[in-house]
């Protein structure tokens, strides 16, 4: 007998309501989402160009950082290698002159035993490596003549003293060892940052190239705005100055003598500054165009603080190897105060440096792949900026 029992509708229920269709493409829908999720995760994980140029800016930092710690091992190498090479050179010397004072001990004690002056025990005393055994034996004491007595005392004295140049010699050695892992440490840190760096260029199309180099533009044109705005704040706050110095005077002496009056009191100590000033941008801009190099210090190519070293030398001012000294190499001054030749430094670990030349600028190498030129100093934004030091 047939059944009069409907068939069950083929779907679902959801809440007690049957949704065929509603489930199917429910369904339908989850599994293309999952094809699409699976089939093109490369699409997904690959970098915004953002993303790529923050990374690489930030690869920059980072060999930049390591290139002043490179520099300060180097510095620590040299002053390390030097001061063994010293020590060992003194070393030799005193060996040397324990070596003739032993010769000489070793006359007298030959001569006592072949004229019977003297007991065995004696030239033991005299030929033996370390004679402060049986120094404080009064018997063969009493034995020596003054110039004996002389002779062994002095050898004594030198056997202690090279001991000590020995010891010290030695602890040179090691820290020269340690400080040369140091500097070959930051040597592959620096070759393995760039690379990095390299490599992810190397990865964009033409057309992304295209697109980074405009928002580069943007940055300048962004930094310049800034440059200028401060360049006018400058002025204004520098003929402030001038006009408050003018009406100050003329309490004292006639107008026309005023502005003649100032000058002469501020001058000394400014034209001093700027006259040193002067010759240190005179080198800065002559070495425009020149590459960066990581570690070097010129005349061919420079690193940040390089350059800023060579730029006051020339001044007659000596500056210290790295960033982390030159920004304590002066007197720390208010960016809206910052005069030609003052130094600016960047980012919280303080690893750039650039020579302030006027109206918001400098000159500076900025990183690998550049040449030293003229920018902005907001060329990495304003919060970039550590602070402003004079060093002369």
């Amino acid at each position: 007998m047939a059944s009069h029992r409907k068939s069950r509708p083929t779907g679902t229920r959801v809440a007690g309501i049957r949704t065929p269709a509603l489930a199917t493409a429910a369904l339908t829908s989850v599994a293309l989402l999952s094809q699409s999720a699976n089939a093109a995760p490369a699409a997904d994980d690959k970098p915004s160009l953002e993303e790529v140029e923050k990374k690489v800016d930030d690869l920059y930092r980072q060999a930049g950082s390591a290139t002043e710690k490179y520099n300060a091992a180097k510095e620590k190498t040299a002053k390390q290698r030097k001061r063994a090479d010293a020590l060992i050179d003194d070393v030799a010397k005193r060996t040397q002159k324990l070596n003739e004072a032993r010769e000489e001990l070793g006359s007298f004690a030959s001569a006592q035993y072949r004229t019977g002056a003297a007991a065995p025990d004696t030239a033991t005393f005299l030929l033996a490596d370390t004679p402060q055994d049986y120094f404080d034996q009064t018997q063969l004491m009493d034995r020596m003549t003054g110039r004996q007595k002389v002779a062994v005392d002095d050898y004594i004295a030198q056997q202690s003293e090279t001991m000590t140049k020995r010891q010290e010699a030695t602890e040179s050695l090691e820290a020269l060892t340690e400080s040369q892992g140091d500097l070959k440490t930051a040597k592959a840190t620096v070759q393995r940052k760039l690379a990095d760096a390299r490599e992810l260029l190397s990865k964009l199309t033409a057309e992304e190239k295209a697109r980074l180099a405009a928002i580069e533009k943007e940055k300048q044109e962004e930094a310049a705005r800034k440059a200028a705005e401060l360049a006018r704040q400058q002025a204004a706050r520098q003929q402030a100055q001038e006009e408050a110095a003018q009406q100050q005077d003329s309490g004292s002496s006639s107008s026309g003598s005023a502005g003649s009056g100032s000058s002469t009191s501020t001058a000394p100590a400014d034209s001093s500054y700027a006259t040193k000033a002067d010759k240190a941008l005179a080198f800065a801009r002559a070495q425009i165009g020149k590459p960066y190099v990581w570690g070097a210090v010129g005349p061919g190519s420079y690193d940040c603080s390089g350059l800023t070293q060579a730029a006051w030398k020339a001044a007659g001012v000596d500056l210290p190897r790295t960033t982390y000294d030159q920004v304590n190499a002066g007197t720390t001054v208010p960016l809206s105060q910052a005069q030609p030749g003052d130094l600016v430094f960047f980012y919280d670990d303080v690893t750039h440096v650039g020579i302030y030349i006027g109206n918001g600028m400098m000159i500076h190498a900025p990183k690998p792949g550049t040449y030293v030129r003229e920018e902005s100093i907001y060329y990495d934004g304003e919060s970039a900026i550590h602070s402003v030091v004079r060093p002369a």
